[in-house]
């Protein structure tokens, strides 16, 4: 993704056909923190992060645990070849289901 600060996170907003109040939530942002934030404030790394993933990757965050994440960052430490394998027949298997 591009600097999300480059991106109109407002037509991003508008297309998934949400108000701020919805979009801003799903990443823990108040929806006036939003609006400052689509009027051209600019987007902490840490906010442009979370964009990017629930709204352009469309992962729900509330379901990613820590342990989870723990998991993934030791096979790919530790096998980094079935790490790339595994995310590749996952991406595949994401794609017959679309």
């Amino acid at each position: 993704m591009k600097n999300a600060e480059t991106i109109d996170v407002r037509e991003i907003r508008r297309k998934l056909g949400l108000n701020q109040s919805q979009f801003w939530s799903k990443i823990g942002v108040t929806q006036s923190g939003g609006s400052r934030y689509e009027s051209g404030r600019n987007i902490p790394r840490p906010v442009q992060a979370l964009l990017r993933l629930v709204h352009i990757e469309q992962i729900d965050i509330s379901k990613v645990k820590k342990d989870d994440v723990e998991v993934a960052e030791y096979l790919k430490a530790t096998n980094p070849d079935l790490y790339k394998s595994l995310k590749k027949e996952a991406r595949a298997k994401k794609k017959e289901r679309s």
